[in-house]
């Protein structure tokens, strides 16, 4: 493991690495005016004291390496004495190696003997380089035999780190890690020293719009009402009273989720003032779907007497209502209870729409009373399906099938007992087992068990089975009342965490070489990346930086590090100029430009920027020149240690040129940070007609910019009623119109919005327009215009806090300007706040990835990416839509132009969209246009915009949309 740009002993790393959960502390940040931390830099250094960190409680806890006892392990191949048990034995010091006369790819295969939910896997290389893996892919399968798809694929970064990779949540037996390259091309065999693999659970939920209850609560001693349990900040608490009255134990704290949830966790994190009143220690878990009726116990246990997270799982269950209730008091010092947070662990509900579906059942009662098995598939909880009773009882077993009329995957069952409280419970299931079947013939176990003898829905979820038909076998009644077997409702589930195709998918994680904090699309559709000076810490800036590019083509990363012109480029500005050449500036290197060539795919150094600065914005003109302002993050705090950081604009004739009269103060967020570390961060820059610039956020002030002499403000009205919204963004859907969204207030430690505005352009009038919310709110997320002009939404945390991954948003959301609306997409497997990127792809996909980059011993380095694929892409069945084809198209137009493109069928719409870069939530680069086609020599004439401030030279991907919004894989053309 790396620390500060140096390793841990290898013994250090298999020790901490054996510790990793979620009680750990992860690193935030530290203002400027912060005096603890530790770097690797002295703290006289001018930029080191804005780089500080300091320790943030986990409130949700990571993935643990899972017990490795009576594990055991195989590979394709083993040099003598280095057997492949050797990777699961607890010592660095032996080690499994392939064959060194066999060539690539080599596997090993780790055999758990029972399945288990699994979440990923850890690797600890050998402490020499040769045999280090490159290349990999891991599958998983439940017997040893049929093997999955590819769940992760990537490429490690060839040091001797511990690697993890993160998988979608699998519950499996086997795991098999393949090695399809040697790190660094030395030998042909590959090793491991160690492998762990890491236990799974659902993550915790997002807590939008959630409200509490709690049967006591503390509001004149202190601020300790119940909501502050699940408002994200884990500096404030809820307290039981104790001012004027202490009620005793047991204490109740009921959350109302507002929408049925498939729940199968919980966390507590006790309160962070060092304090110790309170700390739960026996409690309870009950779960309900309206409130009323509570499934009880689902879970009990004791916690322990410590100030960190701690967790526990049960049976997954459908649930609104959660409450836990709190028995005792972990050291029996008094009758309260507290709690910083408390998150609820689960998944969206993944109950599969049942038109159509027919049941059918051994026996039904149709004399007595309308028992009938179709009840159950009715959707009224009112009615039941029972079996005989009336003229005939038959005993158990009893049956009951459901035909969903198509094979599909399924994941689960949900079983609602009778509601009817004057039958006291006849009929309730108690022993059962579930089989599955394609034909209704041959049937296959999936799950056994009991059901509790109570009202409450029960939910059994189960390793994912494509089937069409799904059998319950009722084996005994749940309190021996009689021979009957009855059911209000019946359910099936899909796949764990699934979601209709109507939501888009993700795919396997990707694994890259360092944490992508920054990126940037290049003309061939590869994907540059880059960390800092280290793969995952941002401590540096001693003159180099770590990339990663991606080939989709391939699926390969290949890494390099840029050390031609003495830049460690972490917190750049990014823009692309009109010939496809990307410039970066500032950064922990807060005064050096680099620039980037993908024609040649070399590295040069340009001048050096009038005044440093770090967590700049900058933006590409016109007339081809980059503006940049703000900045404080490095190189001096603005209005403190240095002037206000104003703009400046680069010219390729002139280089930099400071622009006194573009002043940054009228852009000042409020931040209560000192000086201008935080308010001047950021910036969401547009170019536009005449050389301007809107600068339509952070700050709730909008102005317009000038590059032209010296540089101009004037004021372009405030944002509506929104706050400041550092760390949101705002996204060019159309020409003229700016979606912008969520943020918080500050920098840190802020409370996030789901806020949307839409912004129109008209001349140099900006008028603006609140738009319906997120679902969730959301700061650090990244948002992506798409070929079709919504725009998706990924990743970010309810709660600003940098480096932490408490209050994750996993879900996506789509923005669709024809309603102004957002819809839910599905959900990605790893956590995407502050240090992620997104970009749109020529294929149409969403490429997201990064997050961290705090340091070896952060928990929160994600060193991987996704890709999303958006509905537009699929059938109603899940499979892939047949898309539009562009046959021919020109690859260069300039501004005014009319191009003719022509396609393989008819389509009824063109869009272009600039190739974008990001970083920290900025993407100056992206916008989308759209092109009115008209019908002419056998295709269709389009006419780029005139405009240079609009259809900003550079290249572009120019997408053509059939009359369902499906797009075609972009062709590449360079404007200007």
């Amino acid at each position: 493991m790396r620390l500060r740009g140096q390793y841990w002993s290898r013994a250090a790393a298999t020790a901490v690495l054996c510790l990793i959960t979620g009680t750990a502390m992860v690193l935030h940040q530290a203002d400027s005016n912060s005096e603890n931390g530790a770097g690797s830099q002295s703290v006289t250094d001018e930029h080191a004291k804005h780089v500080m960190v300091k320790p943030v409680p986990v409130a949700v806890t990571a993935a643990a390496p899972l017990p490795r006892t009576g594990w055991t392990a195989a590979a394709d191949t083993a040099a003598s004495g280095f057997a492949a048990g050797n990777a699961l034995d607890n010592s660095t010091s032996t080690a499994w190696k392939s064959s060194t006369t066999v060539a690539m790819p080599h596997y090993i295969t780790i055999d758990t003997k029972n399945k288990m939910a699994i979440s990923g896997l850890t690797y600890l290389p050998l402490a020499g380089a040769n045999g280090r893996i490159g290349q990999y892919k891991v599958q998983v399968s439940d017997n040893g035999t049929t093997w999955s798809a590819n769940v992760a694929t990537g490429t490690f970064a060839d040091d001797a780190t511990v690697k993890t990779v993160t998988i979608a949540t699998v519950i499996t037996r086997y795991v098999r890690l393949t090695a399809v390259t040697e790190a660094g091309n030395r030998v042909k065999w590959a090793a491991a020293a160690e492998i762990n693999l890491l236990g799974g659970t659902d993550p915790a939920l997002p807590r939008t719009g959630w409200t509490v209850a709690a049967d006591s609560q503390e509001t004149v001693g202190e601020n300790a009402p119940a909501t502050n349990a699940i408002d994200g900040n884990t500096a404030t608490i809820w307290h039981t009273q104790w001012q004027d009255a202490e009620p005793g134990l047991p204490h109740t704290f009921t959350i109302d989720m507002h929408a049925a949830f498939q729940v199968s966790g919980f966390t507590y994190l006790p309160r962070q003032d060092g304090e110790a009143n309170g700390r739960i220690g026996q409690y309870k878990i009950d779960v309900s779907m309206d409130g009323a009726a509570w499934t009880p116990a689902v879970t009990s246990g004791t916690f322990s007497d410590i100030g960190t997270v701690q967790s526990m799982t049960f049976a997954s269950a459908m649930a609104r209502y959660v409450r836990i209730t709190a028995l005792t008091e972990a050291g029996n010092r008094g009758p309260w209870t507290s709690a910083a947070e408390i998150n609820v662990l689960g998944r969206s509900d993944s109950r599969l729409d049942r038109t159509g579906w027919t049941a059918t059942a051994d026996s039904q009662e149709t004399t007595g009373e309308d028992g009938k098995a179709a009840n159950a598939l009715d959707g009224n909880t009112a009615t039941i399906w029972h079996t005989e009773w009336n003229l005939n009882e038959p005993d158990y077993p009893h049956t009951y099938t459901i035909d969903t009329k198509a094979s599909r995957q399924i994941g689960g069952l949900v079983y609602l007992p009778r509601q009817d409280a004057e039958s006291g419970g006849n009929g309730r299931i108690g022993g059962y087992k579930i089989q599955s079947s394609t034909n209704n013939t041959a049937w296959t176990d999936v799950a056994t068990g009991a059901f509790n003898d109570d009202g409450g829905e029960k939910t059994v979820v189960f390793p994912t089975v494509t089937a069409r038909y799904v059998r319950l076998v009722a084996q005994a009644e749940a309190g021996n009342r009689g021979p009957w077997a009855s059911a209000a409702e019946f359910n099936l589930l899909g796949p764990s965490g699934a979601v209709a195709v109507n939501r888009g998918s993700w795919s396997a994680p990707v694994g890259f070489p360092l944490v992508p904090v920054a990126a940037a699309l290049l003309p061939n559709g590869k994907i540059l990346t880059w960390s800092a000076e280290y793969a995952d810490d941002f401590n540096g800036g001693t003159g180099s930086t770590l990339t990663a590019t991606y080939d989709p083509a391939t699926g390969v990363v290949t890494q390099r590090d840029v050390v031609e012109t003495g830049h460690d480029m972490f917190c750049p500005g990014i823009s692309v100029l009109p010939d496809g050449r990307i410039m970066i500036t500032g950064g922990n290197d807060a005064e050096v430009t680099s620039i980037y060539n993908p024609a040649t795919d070399a590295w040069t150094r340009g001048p050096d920027m009038k005044t440093p600065r770090g967590y700049q914005s900058s933006v590409t003109l016109g007339d081809g020149r980059v503006f940049t302002i703000g900045g404080s993050w490095s190189g001096g705090n603005g209005n403190v240690d240095v002037a206000h950081k104003s703009g400046e604009v680069w010219s390729a004739s002139t280089g930099w040129k400071s622009l006194p009269g573009a002043n940054v103060v009228p852009m000042l967020t409020a931040d209560t940070t000192n000086g201008d570390y935080r308010k001047d961060n950021h910036a969401w820059l547009f170019a536009w007609s005449g050389n301007k610039v809107l600068q339509a956020g952070p700050s709730k002030a909008m102005n317009w910019y000038t590059a032209d002499g010296n540089g101009t403000v004037a004021a372009a009205g405030t944002r509506g009623d929104d706050t400041d919204a550092m760390n949101g963004n705002a996204v060019m859907y159309d020409t003229g119109k700016i979606l912008t969204l969520g943020g918080a207030p500050n920098y840190d430690d802020s409370a996030a919005t789901a806020n949307a505005y839409v912004l129109t352009i008209s001349g140099s009038t900006v008028t603006t327009k609140k738009v319906g919310s997120m679902a969730n709110t959301r700061a650090f997320q990244n948002s992506v215009v798409l070929p079709d002009g919504k725009v998706l939404v990924t990743g970010g945390q309810n709660f600003a806090v940098p480096f932490s991954d408490n209050t994750t948003v996993y879900s996506a959301e789509l923005y669709d300007p024809a309603t102004e609306k957002f819809s839910t997409m599905a959900s990605a497997t790893v956590p995407r706040n502050y240090h992620s990127v997104s970009l749109l792809m020529p294929d149409g996909r969403v490429f997201s990835g990064g997050g961290g980059l705090c340091g070896g011993d952060c928990t929160t380095n994600h060193f991987d990416g996704q890709f999303f694929t958006p509905p537009y892409l699929l059938n109603e069945d899940g499979t892939a839509a047949t898309r539009p084809t562009i046959t021919t198209a020109p690859t260069t137009a300039a501004n005014g132009a009319t191009i003719n493109v022509k396609t393989g069928a008819a389509v009824t719409g063109f869009s272009i969209i600039r190739m974008g870069t990001a970083t920290h939530t900025v993407d100056t680069d992206q916008r989308r246009l759209s092109l009115t086609p008209t019908a002419a020599n056998g295709g269709y004439n389009l006419t780029v915009p005139a405009d240079k401030g609009i259809a900003v030279p550079g290249y572009w991907m120019l997408f053509a949309l059939d009359a369902k919004g499906v797009p075609s894989v972009a062709k590449i053309i360079k404007i200007g």
